[in-house]
């Protein structure tokens, strides 16, 4: 009988179940002062001396643009190739999402492609539905999978356009990256953008059920997005939660309910000191796929660069299906059959009803992403992955290619 492998399994340890005890126990249920330690700890992770925590990595991106000043009508370069939220927090605040083809080594944006965009909305004419002379204010990179993105090109290319950053690095914790052997390491959050903005959603590198963080080097950011996470009251209103505070409050911004609990944070303080442990066990497996899939033909294994500290949230294969018989899907079937769970991602923005109805984009104006995604297939990869499934998706992966491989000669004429 093959191993059954699902995509994720929670890497909880007794750590984490006895502080949700003590949590619950302790009659402090919400925001309190577990989440104010899971920050503070958090924050020295990173190499920030401030970050908020909130109940997801939208609500931080959402405070993010929100604490920067964002506009209706502006526009924000965003990457196709991300998931729905990168792009809703923009239409949240009437803004619209300008959106940019993917590198097709990395899959990270494609900063060539988002300054050819720029340039056409400057020379008077539209990008899709997005309208001659619309202004862009900033851009919302993505570490897709844990791949930090070159942090001084993005810098340069955001002063050049006078843009703001903000990272949605809900892969990249813990990630850092260095333009060149020689220097430090530069950790994802450490002055590399605005804001960065991280998720702790279950099956992320580090999770607190659900949950999100941003993190600064502005104070006066910190203090915006902290304020707005709780219905935008006064300072005042966040020592009631300190025990010692007044009853009194004064509403300062219409605000949204973004706030973390003590539940919650709970798992993360234990989530956090284990992060480094974890992200190495996904780095082993990730090797050992690496290697697994060196000599097949029909698939190709996601880059590995040296300057890069890869989170490895996600380890996603490409394939060649000018080698195969069968499509993307059907593949994913195949293995889904044979007890490997697998997922994609992601469907680019612009293939979704929402962008083409409303904006206008058609697949031949992203070009790479509409190509890659197709070829796209995210394998298991998680703490805590037995050897026996990990030879199991290898087993798998390398029998559903041999027993779909095209022959020479048909593969050439396709």
């Amino acid at each position: 009988m093959s191993t059954a492998v699902p995509f994720f399994r929670p890497n909880v340890t007794d750590a984490e179940i006895d502080e949700v005890v003590a949590a619950l126990r302790s009659g402090w249920l919400t925001t309190g002062p577990r989440v104010k330690r899971f920050e503070e700890e958090f924050a020295e992770a990173v190499g920030a001396p401030h970050a908020v925590a909130v109940n997801s990595c939208t609500a931080a991106l959402h405070l993010a643009v929100e604490a920067l000043g964002l506009r209706a009508g502006e526009a924000v370069l965003v990457p196709t190739l991300t998931f729905a939220a990168t792009a809703e927090i923009v239409r949240y605040l009437g803004a619209i999402p300008l959106l940019v083809d993917c590198d097709p080594v990395t899959l990270n944006v494609d900063l060539e492609d988002a300054g050819r965009k720029l340039e056409s909305l400057a020379a008077g004419r539209a990008v899709a539905g997005v309208p001659a002379g619309t202004k862009a204010v900033g851009i919302i990179p993505v570490h897709v999978g844990g791949l930090m993105m070159d942090i001084a090109k993005v810098k340069a290319f955001a002063d050049r356009h006078d843009l703001w950053v903000v990272e949605d690095a809900a892969h990249s914790f813990p990630a850092a990256w260095r333009s060149s052997p020689g220097q430090a390491w530069q950790r994802c959050g450490e002055n590399t953008s605005a804001i960065s903005c991280f998720s702790f959603y279950a099956n992320k590198t580090i999770t607190t059920g659900e949950g999100g963080m941003a993190t600064t080097f502005d104070g006066d950011l910190a203090d915006r997005m902290r304020r707005m996470s709780l219905h935008g009251l006064s300072q005042d209103a966040w020592k009631r939660y300190s025990g010692g505070g007044k009853w009194d409050y004064r509403i300062l911004a219409p605000g949204f309910k973004y706030n973390l609990t003590d539940v919650a944070a709970a798992i993360g303080i234990h989530q956090l000191a284990r992060a480094e442990t974890m992200r190495k066990e996904r780095e082993a497996i990730a090797q050992r796929f690496a290697e697994a899939f060196a000599g097949a033909d029909e698939l190709e294994t996601p880059p590995m660069p040296e300057d890069r500290i890869h989170s490895w949230h996600l380890f996603p294969i490409r394939l060649r299906l000018d080698r195969l018989s069968i499509s993307r899907n059907t593949v994913i079937d195949e293995l889904r059959e044979r007890g490997v769970a697998c997922s994609v991602h992601w469907r680019p923005l612009h293939l979704h009803p929402y962008y083409t109805e409303t904006f206008g984009w058609r697949p031949e104006d992203l070009p790479t992403a509409t190509a890659v995604w197709e070829r796209l297939i995210s394998l298991p990869i998680f703490p805590g992955m037995r050897d026996e499934e990990i030879a199991a998706v290898v087993e798998n992966v390398r029998a559903v290619c041999k027993d779909n491989r095209r022959s020479l000669s048909t593969a050439a004429r396709v």
